[in-house]
């Protein structure tokens, strides 16, 4: 038996609680550690190892080191691809070729969204775009490909893989096809082409898809002034307001916020139009039809059959939702009752509190960030033997004290791959989460809902940690888009259940533990205006569909109306373009549905494997 660590960096906006009250509370160390003020430390001596470890990131300059670093090493690997006998080792070198690039990439993608410092944001963007640029290249790199394609055309070879190996070949040989390595030279490099040019447009999409839209302060009613953000005479609406009471500043927001922005819409006419073209010109009959291949639903068919049967089944259930929705509305508002899509978010949100009392002011209390911290605790190491602690960073390797760090301690079997290598590449993750300030009594507390999306997001990142693959080119959620979120949509089922819930759901001054009773209410309160909300995000997902389909010669906004008159119930508002807020079709585009298809597949995990014990390993 042998002990194994592994980082996960914990990145929170703001500092947490700036007074430890003395209290009846006893918290492990974990959840001590997430409860306390985080110290700041000046050491002057100590080393600068660089953001989370990697020597050359001591500064934004460091990226474009690292990246060269990558490239070289790349040239190198590719080298020896080539020039080198078919076997085993043939795959590994394309692991390491993908590792090497992996590495300094999946990095840059965060630390472009994520660092405060514009310097760095800026190099990584930079160091993004050049190793994309280059994974495009080397996909349509004929002798690379070709050293794979006589690995796998030869019996004998083949024959001698392990199932892994294979498996992972086959994925490799796969990422050519969908790229265009059959076509000739000239349609390879305006394959590309495309491909760099869809890099550009991706990030310009992305990044002005969350920016704000402005209008005249005198456009709106002065007494909603103070519900908006001021930008000399205009007013700045950076968001939907979707929980906010008043009708009218719901109205607003939906209507600016949504309000189309012609450059933005032609950014999107024209990654639409460019990934169309590229899934043609490599052998596709849609964009979709590419993205798909090698996922759980394999086709665009099986997912609109898939999306079409989720919306039969509930449409019952949605139209009773929507008429609950309705009879509120009028109930609040008799003088404007018509239920609108700005309506949505907070009518059930309001029927869910009046139903069940679920205010989240009653359970925050008993959320601390450290009580859910600890509760993580527990519960991975009743299920997978592993221990989460708080480590002080190094000099250097986070940008300031919000950032934590914790070591994922667990233990594990010595495998023949372990006793031949003795060391595996552990992986380091990051999450990522918008929590509240904490105030000079309490330390950070959570909602429910922030309660179930920290579970969420943790069992991506478990998904990450655990993944004990040969290979990193499928280690954790490296795997199929329609698989990824069964763990996370897991980890929800956990954070609704007493059993588990009653382990850490503590009131962070007087240690008392959550009623049951008011878990209960707040499982049952998830069920209220379900079928609308799971309605809604299958609208979403069949837009997603269409986008990536055939040509539609009509505008993204004509097919949005047609798809939400159809596949929603709520009416279009004109003059709004909801989709050029859908970032997910960056990171997503054909694969939307995904997140309706893997909450299928957890729902089913739990049912035959925890309902009956959650936390019977």
């Amino acid at each position: 038996m042998s002990s194994c660590t592994r980082l996960l960096y914990f990145v929170k906006h703001r500092s947490l609680w700036t007074h430890v009250r003395r209290n009846a509370t006893t918290w492990s160390p974990v959840g001590a550690a997430f409860n306390a003020k985080p110290q700041r430390r000046q050491n002057l001596v100590e080393k600068n190892v660089g953001l989370f470890g990697v020597s050359e990131l001591s500064c934004p300059a460091g990226f474009q080191a690292a990246t060269e670093t990558a490239l070289r090493n790349t040239r190198r690997l590719v080298d020896k691809v080539i020039s080198g006998p078919s076997g085993v080792e043939t795959v590994e070198s394309f692991d390491q070729l993908s590792d090497e690039l992996c590495k300094v990439a999946d990095l840059a993608d965060f630390v472009k969204v994520a660092h405060p410092d514009p310097a760095f944001r800026e190099a990584a963007e930079k160091s993004c775009i050049e190793i994309g640029t280059v994974v495009e290249k080397l996909n349509t790199n004929v002798e690379l490909c070709n050293s794979l394609k006589k690995l796998l055309d030869n019996p004998d070879t083949v024959s001698q893989l392990d199932p892994d190996s294979r498996r992972v070949a086959e994925l490799f040989m796969f990422d050519f096809e969908i790229s265009g390595i059959h076509l000739d030279e000239k349609l390879r490099k305006e394959a590309v082409a495309l491909h760099v040019k869809l890099l550009d447009l991706n990030n310009e999409f992305l990044v002005n898809s969350h920016q704000p839209n402005r209008i005249a302060r005198s456009a709106i009613p002065e007494h909603l002034h103070l519900h908006f953000a001021s930008e000399g005479s205009f007013i700045q609406v950076g968001g939907l307001h979707a929980d906010s009471p008043d009708d009218l500043v719901r109205e607003i927001a939906y209507r600016i916020y949504l309000y189309p922005n012609a450059d933005l819409m032609k950014c999107l006419e024209e990654l639409l139009k460019c990934r169309y073209k590229m899934a043609k010109l490599v052998g596709y009959e849609s964009y979709a039809h590419r993205a798909l291949k090698g996922t759980m639903a394999k086709t665009p068919e099986t997912v609109m059959s898939f999306l079409q049967l989720l919306t039969d089944k509930l449409s019952d259930k949605t139209a009773k939702d929507f008429t609950m929705m309705s009879n509120m509305k009028k109930k609040l508002n008799p003088l404007n009752a018509e239920l609108m899509p700005w309506d949505h978010p907070y009518l059930s949100g309001v029927l869910r509190a009046e139903r069940f009392n679920i205010e989240p002011s009653l359970y925050s209390p008993y959320f601390s960030l450290g009580a859910c911290m600890e509760g993580l605790n527990h519960l991975f190491s009743q299920l997978y033997g592993v221990s989460l602690m708080s480590e002080q960073p190094s000099a250097g390797e986070v940008w300031n004290e919000d950032v934590r760090k914790l070591d994922c301690h667990f233990t594990i079997r010595g495998g023949r791959w372990l006793q031949e290598t003795g060391q595996y590449q552990l992986p380091v993750v990051v999450l990522m989460l918008s929590l509240p300030h904490p105030t000079q009594r309490a330390p950070t507390l959570l909602t429910p809902g922030m309660m179930e999306n920290l579970f969420h997001e943790m069992g991506h990142a478990m998904h990450s940690m655990l993944g004990r693959t040969r290979y990193q080119h499928v280690t954790g959620t490296r795997c199929a888009t329609d698989f990824a979120e069964v763990p996370s949509i897991l980890m929800e089922y956990f954070a609704s259940d007493y059993r588990v819930v009653s382990q850490f759901a503590r009131h962070y001054e007087t240690g008392q533990p959550l009623p049951k009773s008011m878990v209960a209410r707040l499982c049952e309160s998830k069920k209220v205006c379900g079928a609308a909300d799971t309605q809604l995000q299958i609208f979403y997902a069949v837009l997603d569909q269409i986008y990536h389909s055939q040509p539609q010669n009509r505008s993204t906004t004509e097919i949005l109306q047609e798809m939400q008159n159809k596949f929603y119930g709520l009416p279009y508002t004109p003059n709004t373009a909801w989709q050029q807020r859908f970032s997910h079709l960056i990171g997503y585009g054909a694969k939307y549905y995904s997140y309706l298809m893997s909450r299928a597949v957890a729902s089913m995990v739990w049912k035959q494997c925890f309902v009956q014990d959650p936390l019977n390993r």
